[in-house]
């Protein structure tokens, strides 16, 4: 039997990274998979692939950073499949670059809507979903929620935000089958980092990390099946770095 046989996903910023490799990923393992991106070019072409091999999987248009998109995307999900087993709260953006004291504000917003803000929208309507039977939720975290970094203090702080939403939420539903936990990815071959720097900024990075690469989105989402899956069944309130070693430094 499939790790996830018959369970519904929904999965935001899907259409690309970590959440394309998660939902295919997901759906490789037997899930129905809600897929959600402000990009509707690109989420359309992750259900066609996911659907050309066979799996379930359908589209819906959402901006992580409006409630009522997230409340949308909870209900679209049921209406399609009745139920939602598991939510992965993915999308995020890196956001401008700058010194804290000069940091443009419009950019402080646009990065705590969609990063933190998203995260909170995505639990206040996935936790109700799932109180009937339980669930697993998964919040897509940083290695920057653990340290800090320079000139990204949006970017920093949201994603600080993300892993102690992700304990306090945890402990409020931990006696309710619903799990929810966090990851911390290191920098990751993503578009996200691939189009915004060049060659030697990313060879830098590669020199962040003990493992001497940056990682696949692939090995991110392995570890994120492992927590939507039985496997993990006595994990909750955690964040795990998948980091190549980043962190241990």
């Amino acid at each position: 039997m499939k790790l996830l046989e018959n369970k519904v996903a929904v999965i935001t910023g899907a259409g690309s990274g970590i959440g394309k490799a998660t939902a295919e990923l997901f759906a490789k393992e037997g899930a129905k998979v809600v897929i959600s991106d402000i990009n509707t070019e690109h989420g359309n072409a992750v259900v066609k692939e996911i659907t050309d091999k066979g799996g379930t999987a359908f589209f819906v248009a959402a901006d992580s950073s409006k409630p009522e998109d997230n409340e949308k995307l909870v209900k679209e999900a049921i209406k399609k499949f009745g139920t939602l087993d598991i939510a992965v709260n993915n999308a995020g953006i890196g956001g401008p670059l700058g010194l804290t004291g000069e940091y443009p504000l419009d950019g402080w917003k646009k990065v705590i809507d969609i990063n933190l803000s998203g995260v909170f929208y995505g639990l206040r309507y996935q936790i109700p979903a799932m109180l009937q039977k339980g669930g697993s939720i998964i919040n897509v975290a940083s290695i920057l929620g653990s340290v800090g970094t320079r000139l990204s203090p949006a970017y920093v702080a949201a994603k600080h935000g993300v892993v102690g939403l992700t304990k306090g939420a945890a402990l409020e539903y931990a006696d309710k089958k619903i799990r929810i936990n966090s990851v911390g990815p290191g920098y990751i071959k993503t578009p996200l980092v691939e189009n915004s720097l060049d060659a030697n900024a990313l060879n830098a990075l590669v020199g962040l990390h003990p493992i001497g690469r940056l990682g696949e989105s692939e090995e991110v989402a392995e570890v994120i099946l492992w927590l939507a899956s039985p496997k993990s069944s006595f994990v909750t309130g955690a964040y795990y770095p998948i980091d190549g070693g980043y962190l241990a430094q």
